[in-house]
């Protein structure tokens, strides 16, 4: 699996980086060399990172929890429609709007405004309103779907976000370190590998690059869901007898305290709190 994994990151051309001159210090430990004045992205620390952002992912997903790919970028965007959509998690590809995790209830509210809209549609096709309002409610539909759509599903913050290029998206990594979000992020030489908790150096600009990796990620997400269903599976077939076992055993033992002074003949127990009462 490793060796064919590598083939297809090397054929994707992840290696190849930015031009030396623009290039990020911090990313130095992952840079394997130079050639014609760009940088040759060490393929073992690729690997290295992307083996270990699947397990994380793997047991984010299994733990129930969801994850959400961020990517605006012209390469990212069909990939991660795509591929994302498959699993079925949430993404992010048309402009990350700012406080959509930090002020994740406005966003929940702009959803909930986008269902009254479609709501509207299906029912008269905005005939009850004048043409000027339909043109406005129909920009204002077309507006929250284009920018809102891929976390349409998402009704609570996300245990792990996957970004495409950190400079890009650096408002998307600054909402999610404020909440404590996990990042996965795919950084090019150019890039900040101090914005991602786990990075994945690679090309960020090629769109074969950003399918192997995103492709990966899925597959993880994919194993992570199976082990959450089973999970639920196994916990479901053992809740009827673990809640029957207790009361079966709970009524015993109150049959056994009451019958138990009458079978003894014990006549002291009953005189205490007379006594009692007397002083």
């Amino acid at each position: 699996m490793s060796n064919t994994l590598v083939q297809d990151l090397i054929e994707a051309g992840i290696h190849f980086g930015q031009r030396s001159s623009g290039w990020n210090p911090k990313m130095a430990p992952f840079i394997y060399g130079k050639r014609n004045g760009i940088h040759i992205i060490d393929i073992k620390e690729t690997v290295k990172g992307l083996l270990l952002a699947k397990r994380f992912l793997a047991k984010t997903v299994a733990e129930g929890k969801d994850v959400c790919f961020v990517g605006t970028k012209r390469q990212a965007r069909s990939v991660i429609e795509q591929r994302v959509g498959d699993v079925k998690m949430h993404w992010v590809t048309e402009r990350w709007l700012g406080g959509t995790l930090t002020n994740f209830r406005t966003i929940r509210q702009r959803l909930k405004r986008l269902e009254e809209l479609e709501q509207i549609e299906q029912t008269d096709n905005f005939a009850s309103y004048s043409k000027k309002m339909e043109s406005q409610l129909r920009r204002e539909k077309a507006k929250i779907d284009r920018n809102l759509r891929g976390i349409r599903n998402m009704d609570k913050l996300p245990g792990a976000l996957v970004v495409i290029d950190v400079k890009r998206e650096a408002n998307a990594l600054r909402e999610a370190r404020k909440l404590g979000i996990p990042t996965i992020c795919l950084i090019d030489t150019d890039g900040d590998p101090d914005m991602a908790d786990i990075p994945i150096p690679g090309n960020d600009d090629s769109m074969r690059s950003i399918d192997v990796v995103v492709r990966e990620l899925c597959l993880a997400i994919a194993e992570g869901k199976q082990q959450r269903e089973a999970a639920r599976d196994a916990a479901e077939g053992a809740a009827p007898a673990d809640a029957n076992g207790p009361r079966r055993s709970r009524r015993a033992q109150f049959r056994a305290d009451d019958t138990g002074p009458s079978d003894h003949g014990d006549e002291s127990a009953p005189a205490q709190p007379v006594a009692a009462e007397q002083q």
